[in-house]
């Protein structure tokens, strides 16, 4: 609104200065995206999507069901054609009657469609209303599906999800009502700030387009994210081992080594000292080493799964031993990086060797039976193009990885983070954990390949035939005392196939923990939130059904529990131990050198 010292052709004038401006930005902003777009590397064509076989199998099932329940289906269509209909003429009568409303709305509700205007508004509500009609006969039909292998019927369900998540109206701007409140009340800004966070996020993958999830220039790893106190005591080319300073003027005397998976990086078990359970372990006494795995380039292509075992698992808790004159250490492995403890506990076992105590695993999948929804990945027409990409490239890329892992959760990880970027020019928010999961890993080439063949597509290790240095080993070798802490809305490791695979150890001493919530924030639970529950059982449950109808509940962090665990296995109290030794100078303070490595493209 004009003012008597802002006269009218003032506001048109500056009104048009941010217009020009602004296209001048965009201009710039165009030239950057066609450069950035011509660095994209052309990929094995596997890796953008499952084969076609798998569509084509669930059509023919479905003309199959067709022909032999015609009333089946003929229901299912009747019925969607009708709720259709039925819609679509209550909309209308609210326009006959002159009344800017929309019908009745029975829909279940969806955080999607929080804006008000997804109720309130004719236009929006009717889009609404008729995309989760949609979405919910197509979740009938393939639900529906009979003569089709139960296999293929997941991977049908879980591709159909992507594909009518992915057509949501609140991933089109023309059918967002919050991207477009945004671009009036900006006067379009907020779509030009879009467009440079679009251009920042295919520059920053080499032409691959992956959404920032977090503000990268709000942290920085070792000044306010990592920050324990400790010192890089050994490095080799696969690892180097960082030794925590204590807190305690007394530890237990069995020191702990922790293996965190190279898939990621291991400053999630320390992303801040309010949530860090390396800090805690130390808080308690223990003395707390912990891995931290090299960031390979095309030069480890040959590194394969004994490589890892030997060079780093076996290195490290010889490394620890020698530090610290003890005969045993504990062992704790996360995900991928429990699945190969397993490989080399079986291996030391088998070799009489007696060097590891207990060992504790964090959602690690050892039984991969059923690997959950990662399952639809684990197929042929993913695996072949995996093996291809990386015998061209030595690594499969931490892209791949990252996409498919934000796939299993792609409302919250993709399709939402997209918008808020996108359409409504925001900046990724200052969020630790986000950032910490943006900061991925490549795998190199030989690893990745006998990983998915081996332990998942041939689930070699529950049948006791997966080689580790020249001899096969299984689950029953591993007969040290175990506890495995599993979550409950785990996407990536399923609780019920963690627990499978648990009941399948050689052990005598063994413990379940179930923890609330998923493979992060069920992890990253510490005592003083009080946020997340677990379940115990004392019982021998056969199955996991048996485990959670006679589990107790217990409110808070599983961490205490775990601690007077680990505490029964970790011998007397002694004088607290500085990092290193005579023959273990400290190389770099913690949180290291590695971990900060990013290779070249």
């Amino acid at each position: 609104m004009a003012t008597e010292d802002q006269p009218p052709g003032s506001v048109r004038d500056a009104q048009f200065e941010r217009l020009n401006a602004n296209l001048v930005r965009i201009d710039e902003l165009s030239k950057r995206l066609t450069a950035a777009l011509s660095k994209r590397k052309i990929s094995d064509p596997s890796l953008h999507g499952p084969s076609g076989d798998v569509f084509l199998k669930a059509m023919t099932a479905y003309m199959t069901e067709m022909m032999q329940n015609p009333a089946k289906i003929l229901e299912h269509q009747i019925n969607f054609w009708g709720k259709s209909l039925k819609h679509y003429v209550e909309a209308q009568q609210q326009l006959v009657k002159g009344e800017l409303k929309p019908p009745p709305d029975a829909t279940p509700r969806d955080r999607r469609f929080s804006n008000p205007l997804w109720q309130t508004h004719p236009f929006f509500n009717y889009l609404k209303q008729q995309y989760l009609m949609n979405a919910e006969a197509v979740h009938q039909a393939v639900e529906g599906l009979q003569n089709i292998d139960p296999a293929d019927k997941k991977r049908v369900e879980y591709f159909s999800r992507q594909i009518v998540d992915l057509f949501s109206p609140t991933n089109f701007f023309g059918t967002n009502p919050d991207a477009l409140e945004r671009a009036i009340a900006t006067d379009g800004e907020s779509l030009v700030q879009g467009l440079e966070n679009l251009v920042r996020d295919i520059e920053a993958n080499n032409g691959d387009l992956l959404v920032t999830l977090a503000d990268r220039d709000a942290f920085q790893v070792g000044h306010n994210l990592a920050t324990t106190e400790g010192a890089v005591v050994y490095r080799n080319r696969m690892f180097e081992l960082i030794q925590y300073r204590p807190t305690t003027d007394t530890v237990h005397e069995t020191p702990l080594l922790i293996f965190p998976p190279w898939i990621n990086k291991f400053y999630i078990l320390d992303l801040k000292p309010q949530n860090s359970l390396l800090k805690w372990l130390v808080d308690q006494g223990f003395t707390v080493f912990v891995v931290s795995w090299v960031n390979p380039d095309s030069h480890y292509a040959g590194i394969g799964m004994d490589d890892y075992i030997r060079e780093g698992y076996m290195r490290a808790i010889a490394e620890v031993r020698s530090i610290t004159k003890q005969k045993q250490i504990n062992a704790v492995g996360y995900c991928i990086a429990g699945t190969t403890l397993t490989l080399t506990l079986a291996h030391l076992e088998k070799a009489g060797d007696p060097s590891v105590r207990s060992a504790t695993f964090f959602t690690t999948l050892t039984d991969f039976a059923d690997p959950g929804e990662v399952g639809v990945f684990l197929n042929d027409d993913f695996v072949d193009g995996i093996e291809r990409q990386v015998a061209v490239d030595g690594i499969l890329d931490r892209t791949f990885m990252s996409r498919t892992f934000s796939y299993l959760r792609s409302n919250d990880l993709i399709y939402q983070p997209a918008i808020k970027s996108y359409m409504m020019g925001e900046a990724p928010p200052a969020f630790d954990l986000l950032y910490w999961n943006g900061d991925g890993t490549n795998l190199p080439a030989q690893m990745a390949v006998e990983y998915l063949r081996g332990l998942c597509q041939q689930n070699k290790l529950a049948g006791g035939t997966f080689p580790v240095l020249g001899s096969p080993v299984g689950l029953k070798d591993v007969k040290l005392p175990i506890c495995a802490i599993a979550c409950e809305t785990d996407h990536i490791a399923p609780w019920k196939s963690s627990f499978n695979g648990f009941r399948q150890f050689g052990s005598r001493d063994k413990t379940f923990i179930l923890s609330e919530s998923g493979h992060v924030a069920g992890i990253v639970n510490p005592p003083s939130r009080n946020k997340y529950g677990h379940y115990v059982n004392p019982a021998d449950a056969a199955t996991p059904d048996e485990f959670r109808a006679g589990a107790e509940f217990h409110t808070g962090s599983w961490w205490p529990r775990w601690g007077e665990w680990l505490a029964a296995r970790s011998g007397e109290r002694i004088k607290a131990r500085q990092p290193g030794d005579s023959k273990h100078p400290e190389l770099a303070p913690a949180p290291g050198t590695y971990v900060v490595v990013t290779p070249a493209a």
